[in-house]
C-alpha cells in the first residue's frame, strides 16, 4: 500500500486523500495537510515511485487510481479527493472507474487530456547530478542549475533529495518515470465513464494546463463540474498561493 501521512481526527467534514503530482510527495503537502486538518481526518500519499512509497515497473493511471482506491478501502468510507497535476489526473479516474469511493473531487491545475510537453529533461537533470560529496542543499542547488534554470523549479525537485542517504539519493524511481512519461503527461482514452458527483477544478490564472477549450471535455466526464482560478498562481497553485488554495478547498468541501 502507499506510504502515507496522517493528521487530524474524524470531525465535522468528510475524511479528506491529498494526491501529489510528479516528482512531488505527501511531505510537499505538509502545512495545508496540518491546516486542513483542524476539523477532518487528512490523509496525503506518496503516489508509487514517489517518496517512501513502493516501486513498480508501471506508473499508469489505472494502477495509480488503483493504488488510491487500496487507500480509501482500508478506511472502510468514501473520502473527498484532491489531486494535483498528476496526481489530479489519479484522482479522475479514481472518481470514472471507482466513484463509489469518492464524496466529492477536486482538481488542481489538470484537465483530462494528453499534453504536448514532456517532462524528460528533469529527470535527466536530477539523474545527471554529481551527488559525490553533497552534504548541503545550496551545494546541491548550485549545481543543478546548470541543467535547471528555473530557481523554483530546482528548489521543488530538490525536496525529493535525500542528502541524509550516503551517498545522497533521489527518492524517486526515476528509470521508470523516464520509461512512462508519455503515459504521465497523456490521459487514459479508454476510460469512458462519468462521475456525477461534484467536482471543482481549481487552476492558476497564470497557468495554461486548464483553458476554456477543455471545458466541453471536463463536462463530459464530470457534468456537476465547477470551474475556478487563484489569481496570481501558476501551475503550483497550492504552494503559490497556499492561503487562497485552503480557502477555495474550505468553501468546496464544506
Amino acid at each position: 500500500m502507499l506510504n502515507r501521512i496522517e493528521a487530524g481526527n474524524d470531525g465535522a467534514f468528510q475524511a479528506l486523500l491529498i494526491v501529489h503530482g510528479l516528482f512531488g510527495s505527501a511531505r510537499n503537502w505538509g502545512a495545508i495537510q496540518k491546516r486542513m486538518a483542524s476539523d477532518r481526518r487528512v490523509l496525503a500519499v506518496d503516489q508509487r515511485n514517489h517518496g517512501e512509497s513502493f516501486r513498480a515497473e508501471t506508473q499508469s493511471y489505472h494502477d495509480m487510481a488503483a493504488d488510491l482506491a487500496e487507500v480509501i478501502e482500508s478506511e472502510g468510507f468514501p473520502m473527498d479527493v484532491v489531486g494535483h497535476s498528476m496526481g489530479g489526473k489519479a484522482a479522475m479516474v479514481l472518481a470514472l472507474t471507482r466513484p463509489d469511493l469518492v464524496n466529492r473531487l477536486v482538481v488542481a491545475d489538470i484537465a483530462p487530456v494528453a499534453y504536448g510537453h514532456s517532462n524528460r529533461h528533469l529527470v535527466h537533470a536530477m539523474r545527471d547530478l554529481d551527488v559525490n560529496g553533497l552534504s548541503a542543499r545550496s551545494e546541491a542547488d548550485r549545481r543543478l542549475q546548470t541543467s535547471v534554470t528555473d530557481p523554483g523549479t530546482r528548489a521543488f525537485l530538490l525536496q525529493s533529495l535525500d542528502l541524509k542517504a550516503e551517498p545522497p539519493r533521489w527518492r524517486l524511481n526515476l528509470s521508470v518515470l523516464d520509461v512512462e512519461m508519455d503515459k504521465i503527461t497523456g490521459w487514459p482514452e479508454e476510460v469512458d465513464g462519468v462521475y456525477e458527483g461534484p467536482v471543482l477544478f481549481l487552476s492558476g490564472a497564470l497557468s495554461d494546463y486548464v483553458t476554456a477549450d477543455y471545458r466541453e471535455r471536463i463536462k463530459g466526464y464530470f457534468p456537476k463540474a465547477v470551474m475556478a482560478k487563484i489569481p496570481g498562481a501558476g501551475h503550483w497553485l497550492h504552494a503559490e498561493k497556499p492561503r487562497e488554495f485552503e480557502a477555495a478547498l474550505r468553501t468546496f468541501l464544506s
